[in-house]
C-alpha cells in the first residue's frame, strides 16, 4: 500500500473520530455534576472511598449520556436537518454514519453500566433504567406534551440520585424536591425558548405543537417557586453553628435562579449549557452559592 492510500484511508478514520466526540456532546456532560451534589451537600466528598464512588458515577453518567446523545440525533435526524442549528449536528449533516452512531452508543451503554457496577449494584441498575427511559424517550415519549419535559427532569433527578446510591447516603427529602423541581424549570424553560425562537410549527420538535407560551411559563414559573421553597426548607434545616451559611446560600441560589430567569423569558435558554459558560455574573453567583455550602457543610 502506498503511502498516499495510508494516508487517504487515516484522514477519514480521524474525521469519524472527530464527528464521534462531537455527537456525544462533551459541552452537555456539565450536567452530569448533579451527580456530585449529595456527598457534597452531606460533607462526605472529602472521604476518599465516597469520592471513588462519585468519580464512578459521574464517568458512567457521562457514558450513558453519550449513548443516549447518539441513539437520540440518530431517531431525529430527519427533523434536526430542518432546524438552523441542529442540522450541523453529525448524524444529520451526515459526518457521522448511522451504523459506527449506533454501535458506539451500544458499546457506551454496556460501559456505563460496567462501570456503576464497580462502584455500586444498585448504581448500575439506576444507569441502566435511566438508559431505558431515555431510549422510550428518544423513539416515543419525546412527542407527548408533560411526559416530555417529565422524562427529561426525571434524567436529571436520578443524576442527583445516583451520588447519593454511589456514596450509600441518605437522601434528604428537600434535596430530592430541589432537584426534581429544579430539573422541571430548567426543562420548561428549555422548552419556553424553543417555542418563543422557532414557533410551533416549525416541525423540530412535534410536542411544541400542544404547547402554548404561557403554559410553560405557568410550568417553569411555578417549578421555580417550588424549588426556592424546597431549597429554603432544606437550608433552615443544615443550619449550625455561630454563623448559619447554609441559610445565607438562599441568596445566592435565589439569585442564580432569577438571572437564569431572564433568559427564559427572553427565550434564549434552549441550551442551558450555553448560558452556563457564556454568562459571567452567573458563574459568579454560582461560586458565591457555592463557598457559602461549602462553609456550611465544613462548619456542621
Amino acid at each position: 500500500m502506498s503511502e498516499g492510500t495510508v494516508g487517504a484511508s487515516a484522514a477519514p478514520d480521524r474525521g469519524v473520530a472527530r464527528a464521534l466526540v462531537r455527537a456525544v456532546r462533551p459541552r452537555q456532560w456539565v450536567k452530569n455534576l448533579l451527580v456530585v451534589a449529595a456527598p457534597l451537600a452531606a460533607g462526605e466528598l472529602g472521604d476518599p472511598d465516597v469520592l471513588a464512588a462519585t468519580l464512578l458515577a459521574l464517568v458512567g453518567f457521562c457514558l450513558a449520556s453519550g449513548a443516549v446523545y447518539l441513539v437520540n440525533d440518530t431517531a431525529d435526524r430527519d427533523v434536526d436537518r430542518l432546524h438552523p442549528t441542529k442540522r450541523l449536528r453529525p448524524i444529520a449533516s451526515g459526518a457521522l454514519s448511522v451504523p459506527v452512531a449506533l454501535t458506539a452508543a451500544a458499546v457506551l451503554a454496556v460501559a456505563a453500566v460496567a462501570v456503576g457496577w464497580a462502584a455500586d449494584p444498585e448504581l448500575a441498575l439506576l444507569i441502566g433504567a435511566y438508559l431505558v427511559l431515555q431510549l422510550l424517550y428518544a423513539v416515543w415519549l419525546k412527542h407527548e406534551p408533560v411526559l416530555d419535559i417529565s422524562i427529561v427532569a426525571a434524567g436529571f433527578l436520578m443524576r442527583a440520585v445516583a451520588g447519593g446510591i454511589a456514596a450509600d447516603l441518605l437522601l434528604s427529602q428537600w434535596f430530592l424536591l430541589v432537584s426534581g423541581f429544579g430539573s422541571l424549570f430548567i426543562v420548561a424553560g428549555k422548552r419556553y425558548s424553543e417555542l418563543h425562537t422557532l414557533g410551533s410549527e416549525a416541525g423540530t420538535r412535534r410536542s411544541l405543537v400542544r404547547y402554548t407560551d404561557t403554559y410553560l411559563r405557568f410550568v417553569w414559573s411555578t417549578a421555580a417557586g417550588a424549588t426556592v421553597i424546597s431549597y429554603s426548607l432544606w437550608a433552615f434545616e443544615q443550619s449550625t453553628g455561630d454563623i448559619p451559611w447554609a441559610t445565607i446560600s438562599i441568596a445566592p441560589f435565589l439569585m442564580g435562579l432569577l438571572r437564569y430567569a431572564v433568559d427564559v423569558d427572553a427565550g434564549t435558554a434552549a441550551e442551558p449549557e450555553d448560558i452556563v459558560f457564556r454568562d459571567r455574573v452567573l458563574q459568579l453567583i454560582g461560586l458565591a452559592w457555592l463557598v457559602t455550602v461549602c462553609l456550611g457543610v465544613l462548619s456542621s
